[in-house]
């Protein structure tokens, strides 16, 4: 998922030094939306893998 979130980001990077205002907020966004669901994964898996230990 991170990979997801480098690759809009670099769109969005892109998309902002040609110009394009809309694509680079959306995929700005879209990368903002994916990263925090990779987050929210990861720490659930945390949470997860340190009460199946006990």
């Amino acid at each position: 998922m991170i990979r997801w979130t480098v690759i809009f980001l670099i769109i969005a990077i892109i998309a902002a030094i040609f110009g394009f205002g809309g694509i680079a907020a959306s995929a700005a966004y879209f990368a903002k939306v994916i990263f925090f669901i990779a987050v929210v994964i990861f720490l659930v898996s945390l949470i997860a893998g340190a009460t199946r230990r006990n």
